[in-house]
């Protein structure tokens, strides 16, 4: 019998990190005592006057179906958020708030892509970028980073990378998963680059802004004047606000990108969910100073789980600057043969990891750099302590 499902979704890669969580549940049902530190999701609670703002939309009868790019006073409150935060200036037509960040990007991917258009991805990325690239008949083009330049892309890299076919560059900053932050200086570097390409769009995955050590203020390639009417900013709420569930995510860009989307959009998804909408105009025009507390408290973890690591022979590591991961270079550990079995790869070290130390991370292949494994520390420091404690037991 012929296969029946499409060679879309048999040449789809499934999500690492979805793969590990789902691995580690497995175990845990079996009664082990697996520690998680492999998903991108905040360990703290929505804040409450978040939820108040939800049960009151619940209250006030929200329960039909929205408009397909957000309420207005919503993109009022992203607006608000993009001046405040960014000195972005965007109207109405240029917002679109979508189901997650997530669609976001396949939004954009679908509404520029044409089969054959390159993507650069500098490396590591995130990791859906690739396929949903390719789902959309786009070419990802992988460019290397180097741990010592903390996992950033340079000028010279870019110019190297584009070809007549290059659309688009897409990049997370603070990035998932090297927590690297690229600041003002550098993404003008980037920009003179992109100066003299015209025709090349940029991606700029913003969703962990606020989670940023450096004191400084976060940078936007679409505050270069430049580069504002080719750049698609993408934000949420999911990892500032501990809102992961609530699936709220949005962009600010040209408007005839916004409007494509918002088109795309209709005829897939509709409008994003009533409630959340309601409560995130709250968390949206709230100052990002409420949510401060958990920034402290990730930028802690970070110190700690470096500190930890550098105890260990053979983890090498950089210090981020965002977001809540540590991405250290493992290839010290390939070619050995730890408990009788062979490390070939990341990603035999990070399934070693989990079936003898208890402790889920994720292979770096998923983000395009073979050579690390990603660890979260969106988990309490008791669990971090006790994670690589056991790390440290199995690869000792």
């Amino acid at each position: 019998m012929k296969q029946p499902l499409s060679n879309r979704i048999l040449n789809m890669s499934t999500s690492a990190t979805l793969a590990m969580a789902a691995k580690a549940r497995e175990l845990r049902s079996e009664g082990k005592d697996i520690i998680g530190l492999s998903l991108g999701e905040p360990d703290f609670n929505t804040p409450d006057f978040i939820k108040d703002a939800a049960i009151q939309a619940i209250n006030e009868d929200y329960n039909s179906y929205t408009p397909v790019d957000g309420y207005v006073e919503l993109k009022e409150a992203i607006i608000t958020k993009f001046k405040r935060d960014n000195n972005l200036t965007y109207t109405l037509p240029q917002i679109v708030v979508s189901t997650g960040a997530k669609q976001s990007l396949a939004n954009i991917a679908a509404v520029l892509l044409n089969a054959g258009d390159e993507v650069i991805l500098p490396c590591p990325y995130w990791v859906s970028y690739s396929d949903i690239i390719k789902l959309n008949d786009g070419v990802p083009v992988e460019v290397k980073t180097s741990i010592e330049n903390d996992f950033k892309l340079t000028p010279l890299q870019l110019e190297a990378a584009i070809t007549p076919n290059t659309k688009m560059i897409w990049f997370s900053s603070p990035c998932n998963p090297s927590g690297s932050l690229y600041n003002k200086t550098e993404l003008e570097g980037l920009a003179k680059v992109l100066e003299n390409y015209p025709n090349i769009y940029i991606v700029s995955d913003e969703i962990y802004e606020h989670i940023n050590y450096t004191g400084q203020a976060h940078a936007s390639m679409a505050q270069i004047p430049s580069m504002y009417d080719r750049t698609i900013t993408v934000n949420g709420v999911s990892k500032a606000f501990a809102m992961t569930g609530w699936r709220i995510g949005y962009i600010g860009a040209p408007d005839w990108i916004a409007r494509a989307c918002n088109k795309m959009q209709g005829q897939i998804t509709s409008g994003a969910n009533c409630i959340a909408q309601r409560a995130v105009i709250t968390a949206l025009n709230t100052d990002s100073s409420v949510v401060k507390y958990m920034i402290d408290e990730f930028k802690v973890r970070r110190d700690l789980v470096l500190n930890l690591l550098n105890a260990i022979e053979g983890f090498k590591t950089n210090t981020p600057e965002g977001a809540f991961y540590v991405f250290p270079d493992v290839t010290a550990f390939f070619g050995k043969t730890l408990r009788g079995k062979t490390i070939n790869n990341a990603t035999d070290f990070s399934l070693y990891l989990l079936e003898e130390a208890l402790v889920a991370t994720v292979t770096g292949d998923a983000f395009g750099n073979p050579n690390c494994i990603r660890i979260s520390y969106a988990a309490s420091q008791e669990k971090i302590i006790e994670a690589i404690k056991r790390i440290k037991e199995v690869v000792s």
